[in-house]
């Protein structure tokens, strides 16, 4: 009997055979029978961030998420089976991009309150916040600072499909000293508590860059000088030396990587345009020389001008420290005329907000600061789109309504060439040809 059965069954290099041509018949016939999914959007008008101009009867073609015709109406055709989105007065913009987030925090986690937050509390808020972001017309951001990697699973989860939200360049635990910014100062030397990314030496900096890395950074970000959140220590003194910084910048750029530095101070922004580091986030105390520097080597200025409104007149109910509101009275109003002084001299700036600090989905509420402070709206728009995406190194994929360009678009009723606030309230959003709001 055994003799028998044995007989009877195939050899197993034979049932693979077999097995892997079914496979490959099936696989050509599913992809033979596959549609691309194309979708044409229309609207009355179209800000071309890249030309710096208006059209009008825009037409737009999405093919498999991507931008394959953009001109007119009537100029563009589209296959009889796409779908159409039709946007009648309205006018289109690329998706917008925040340069600063942090997406896994929320803004009641402040001072010792901060100390009873769990690691799952930020992977579920990161959820909820990515798609309030998304809502608000961010298709996509950058996330500077999370701990535990948890914006490297926030990522991963909305690239797989498995939760809404913008597309995503994360950072992973922030970089920097013992003592500074980017570590954990609220408990005594007792509960030996230290921040994941501190180092103190240019190699230690090498390590924690390499780090990073591993565990899915897209990008560094570290703590050149001091915070206002923070406690102990001075928004404006220098945290990290000239060494550490060149050797973060050196390791991060050889990897592959941009770097983010978070710098108030002037001494701590001038050694991070020396260091070649990418951004500049706050910039606050920057001077002349350091916005010639930042000119000269073609280093990114993005200051968060809106959250001083919202840590002023919200910071003492959430919980800020009372050190962290009297850094913030000393320093808000200094950084705004700095902004306006960067702009006046024709710094390259970027829409950084620090999303978290305040309430995510309230990011379009900067627009009507950075034209308050110097900015015309084009520009405001434009560091929120065009520059954010060359500034990320994304533009290939970003930034502007463009062929080749992921079809990401916001729709506004008005013209907001002339009235920013619209971009408060945005109420289409397309991501990837997909409409994922639209409450006109």
């Amino acid at each position: 009997m055994s003799s028998h059965v044995t007989a009877s069954i195939p050899p197993l290099a034979s049932l693979a055979r077999r097995l892997l041509a079914g496979l490959s018949l099936g696989a050509l016939l599913v992809a033979g029978t596959a549609q691309a999914d194309t979708v044409l959007v229309t609207a009355d008008h179209l800000v071309d961030v890249l030309a710096g101009k208006v059209v009008d009867r825009p037409a737009v073609l999405i093919v498999d998420g991507r931008i394959t015709a953009v001109g007119t109406q009537g100029a563009v055709t589209a296959p009889a089976d796409a779908r159409t989105v039709a946007l009648p007065g309205l006018t289109l913009l690329p998706g917008l991009i925040d340069m600063h987030t942090h997406m896994t925090s929320q803004p009641t986690w402040n001072g010792y309150e901060s100390l009873g937050v769990t690691t799952a509390d930020k992977a579920i808020a990161g959820v909820a916040n990515a798609k309030v972001t998304l809502m608000a017309g961010f298709t996509a951001v950058r996330n500077v600072g999370a701990d535990a990697f948890t914006d490297v699973a926030l990522r991963n989860a909305i690239d797989s499909g498995l939760v809404p939200g913008p597309r995503m360049k994360v950072s992973g635990p922030l970089l920097g000293a013992t003592g500074g910014h980017c570590d954990e100062n609220l408990l005594p030397a007792d509960y030996g508590r230290v921040g994941e990314g501190v180092a103190d030496s240019p190699w230690g900096m090498v390590q924690k860059v390499r780090w990073v890395k591993k565990f899915g950074a897209d990008l560094v970000k570290v703590c050149a000088t001091g915070g206002v959140l923070s406690k102990g220590d001075s928004p404006g003194a220098q945290q990290l030396s000239q060494e550490e910084l060149d050797a973060i910048a050196k390791e991060a750029h050889a990897l592959g990587m941009k770097v983010a530095a978070h710098a108030h101070g002037t001494d701590g922004i001038k050694a991070a345009i020396r260091a070649g580091i990418d951004t500049i986030e706050h910039a606050s105390l920057i001077d002349d020389e350091g916005i010639e520097m930042a000119k000269k080597r073609g280093t990114w200025l993005g200051m968060d001008i809106y959250n001083d409104d919202y840590i002023l007149a919200e910071g003492a109910k959430v919980g800020m420290l009372p050190e962290s509101l009297e850094k913030e009275r000393k320093i808000g109003r200094v950084q705004r005329e700095n902004f306006a002084k960067a702009v006046k001299a024709g710094a390259k700036m970027i829409y950084s907000t620090d999303a978290g600090v305040y309430p995510h989905g309230d990011n379009g509420k900067q627009f009507a600061k950075m034209v308050q402070w110097g900015m015309t709206p084009l520009e405001a728009i434009r560091a929120a789109t065009r520059n954010a995406a060359e500034a990320m190194g994304t533009d290939k994929d970003i930034g502007a309504v463009a062929v080749g360009r992921y079809g990401d678009l916001v729709a506004v009723k008005g013209d907001p060439l002339a009235d920013v606030t619209l971009l408060e309230h945005i109420p289409v959003v397309i991501k990837g040809g997909e409409v994922v709001k639209d409450q006109r």
